[in-house]
């Protein structure tokens, strides 16, 4: 596998392998962070210093990755017919001999959008690769080009380029899908299906008696609360106040807040902490623990965002089969639940932590129209 494969196959899911490493120490992260910009050319450590007060670390590393594709690609005999690169104070990248370190700011500076179109059409279809396997999506590409205008931008920002090509560049569409939620009933089956198990495949029931106390209550906690799956797993013990029935959480982009949930959230959540400490107090002698995380393993470590995604792939599959179910699936859910009942979207935005509120009128469209349909069934007599 070449270099520009592997960092293909790494940002193609972003999201999820960004999740993966955030469950380490921040030092992971940092170290494998400086360990991209060490192939990077020299002036992008600028970028990342730049942004580094306003981002978190997985954030940064998200950038780096998807900075990496696009710099070797324009290293790479995929850029041919790319003249505005290849200038003739370096008309050795045309052999393409060069490694993306090797790239100058001057080079940078002749990039055109003929260049950044060559670079998403690359993205959309590989050459290299018949079989499809690494080509990106309509979000992956969205989220790339999003990177690259980030990118350029700081560079025009503090003058060490004067045109910023992705400025005159359409924004990649993505095709508008039907947003699948949960209604109240499906809900209800799917907590008793993790209460219960009864669908489960025998091999899956054999860990469920240990499982299903610490399963209802994430359900449950994402369920009532809406917070994102990266959210979840990040809680630690000292983050939830059952007096006050509420958890702080850390959002994206180093913000933190406080999210409240209602007494049945909090019932399910005091029946999985008692036998949290139990389980403990039985392994360690004490009442005490080493690992802060509010969910855990049957390792007794910090539950990952994979687990969660298998966790709730694993329930929804039996209760509600003719929806495909994610862990995003359920914070929509309780997204809508939340507007039907206030219809306030400013509340929703604010408790789902979108920064534009227009984001999630966008997704709670739907409930405005069937509200307008309603008026069909009002009689005038």
């Amino acid at each position: 596998m070449t270099k520009e494969q592997s960092v293909e196959l790494m940002t193609d899911k972003m999201a999820k392998f960004v999740a993966y490493v955030g469950k380490k120490l921040p030092d992971d992260v940092e170290a494998k962070l400086q360990e991209l910009l060490s192939t990077l050319p020299p002036f992008c450590a600028d970028f990342f210093r730049g942004i580094e007060p306003a981002t978190s670390s997985m954030t940064r590393l998200s950038y780096a990755y998807d900075i990496c594709m696009f710099f070797d690609f324009l290293t790479s005999r995929h850029a041919t017919g790319s003249p505005s690169i290849c200038t003739e104070a370096k008309p050795e990248i045309r052999s393409f001999g060069l490694s993306a370190k090797d790239f100058t700011i001057e080079q940078f500076r002749q990039i055109s959008v003929t260049d950044l179109e060559r670079y998403l059409e690359y993205l959309k279809y590989r050459p290299d690769d018949p079989d499809h396997r690494n080509t990106n999506k309509e979000q992956g590409i969205k989220r790339k080009f999003f990177s690259l205008k980030s990118f350029f931008g700081y560079f025009q920002r503090t003058g060490q380029i004067t045109v910023n090509p992705t400025l005159s560049m359409q924004v990649p569409k993505i095709r508008e899908k039907e947003i699948v939620r949960l209604n109240q009933e499906e809900i209800k089956e799917l907590l008793k299906e993790a209460e219960s198990g009864a669908g489960l495949s025998p091999r899956q029931k054999q860990f469920h008696q240990k499982t299903k106390v610490r399963d209802c209550a994430l359900l449950a906690l994402m369920l009532g609360t809406g917070i994102r799956v990266s959210e979840c797993v990040g809680l630690n013990l000292s983050d939830v106040d059952i007096k006050e029935q509420g958890i702080h959480i850390h959002r994206k982009g180093g913000k933190e807040a406080t999210v409240y949930f209602s007494d049945e959230v909090a019932q399910y959540l005091e029946r999985y902490l008692e036998e949290r400490r139990t389980l403990c107090s039985i392994e360690t002698g004490t009442d005490t623990q080493d690992e802060p995380a509010l969910f855990l393993s049957l390792r007794k470590k910090r539950l990952t965002v994979r687990s969660v995604e298998y966790l709730v792939k694993k329930y929804a599959s039996v209760a509600t089969p003719k929806k495909k179910i994610t862990p995003h699936k359920l914070r929509s859910s309780y997204g809508s639940a939340l507007y039907a009942k206030t219809n306030d979207i400013y509340l929703v935005a604010d408790i789902l932590g979108h920064n534009d509120v227009n984001i999630t009128r966008k997704f709670y469209a739907a409930i405005e129209e069937e509200r307008r349909k309603s008026v069909k069934h009002i009689d005038i007599v």
